[in-house]
């Protein structure tokens, strides 16, 4: 019987060094559903211009103010709009912009301008600029729920303790 002789140890292989990128530039948080702060604001439309404060309006509901925004995630918060009815446009808008509107009736397709909806709902103006640019999906359905708009300074969410915001 032959012992054989044990083999020699193989060199070691040499290691690729990891390159890494700074320690906080590769973490990214990704906002999980029912796990965002959502805080209520006041928003006051007197003078306002519409176009600008539907666009600052509709930031704050998708959330995109917010260091953890998330495409796929509603981080945004709550918004109460008051004195819809005092909201500003510039030019002719007034009588030049029409909405349609159908009452699912034959032949119940009509317009309306712009001064006529703020006569009858001054909030229906403000809602569908800021529906307009919100997503056009379930997720955008959702983030125009947290918006509430009256047309004078009477609201009903006291309980909400909403802290004022200047847009």
């Amino acid at each position: 019987m032959t012992t054989a002789a044990p083999a020699a140890p193989a060199a070691p292989k040499a290691v690729k060094p990891i390159r890494r990128i700074a320690n906080a530039a590769g973490r990214t948080t990704i906002a999980k559903v029912g796990h965002v702060d959502q805080h209520w604001f006041i928003v006051d439309a007197t003078d306002k211009t519409l176009g600008r404060l539907a666009s600052a309006v509709a930031v704050r509901l998708m959330g995109k103010h917010k260091p953890i925004y998330t495409p796929n995630v509603d981080t945004g918060d709550f918004i109460i709009v008051l004195n819809t009815a005092k909201i500003k446009v510039s030019g002719r808008k007034l009588d030049q912009r029409e909405y349609d509107y159908y009452t699912y009736y034959p032949g119940g397709h009509g317009k309306a301008t712009m001064r006529q909806l703020l006569e009858r709902k001054p909030n229906t103006v403000f809602e569908l600029a800021v529906r307009r640019m919100l997503p056009k999906n379930k997720l955008g359905e959702q983030m125009l729920k947290k918006l509430k708009c009256y047309k004078d300074d009477k609201h009903p969410h006291a309980a909400q303790r909403a802290e004022k915001l200047e847009l």
